[in-house]
């Protein structure tokens, strides 16, 4: 694993763009009691609906939108890693999805921060029949961009 020189606030992020956003499936099981901070943004990157009801992001250039949430104890990458499939020890293709650190921007596209996100390869998203989702979105509950994040 490469040591990073970014230097974190006390605070752990982590930008969401699936289950784990506001008024979606995990929200309140991973979230709720435990985020101090959410704010509307967006990464770099392409997003995918994957057939099993939830979405894949993978790096790329287009904008994927979701939110960066903010919290108190570092404790929580370990059950957001779980989540996600994700051991740090193990081989990358062996994990559904891979942490690592993303720069994060604000909708006016200053830059907020840098955060951890988990990201799945382009070789999974067409293994598990991934579908493109060109305007950067997805919800499982219906919800929609324009309603919830004001774009």
């Amino acid at each position: 694993m490469v040591e990073s020189n970014i230097k974190f606030s006390d605070l752990v992020r982590v930008f969401v763009y699936g289950t784990l956003k506001p008024g979606e499936a995990n929200y309140k099981k991973y979230c709720v009691g435990k985020v101090v901070d959410v704010k509307r943004a967006f990464v770099e990157g392409k997003l995918f609906a994957l057939p099993m009801g939830y979405p894949a992001m993978t790096l790329g250039n287009s904008k994927v939108y979701g939110y960066l949430l903010s919290f108190p104890n570092p404790i929580i990458l370990n059950e957001l890693d779980v989540l996600e499939n994700y051991q740090p020890t193990r081989q990358s293709l062996e994990n559904l999805y891979n942490r690592q650190i993303i720069e994060v921007y604000e909708p006016q596209s200053l830059s907020y921060s840098w955060a951890w996100v988990y990201l799945m390869t382009l070789e999974q998203v067409d293994q598990l029949g991934g579908l493109l989702q060109p305007d950067g979105w997805w919800s499982g509950c219906g919800l929609t961009a324009k309603h919830n994040y004001n774009l």
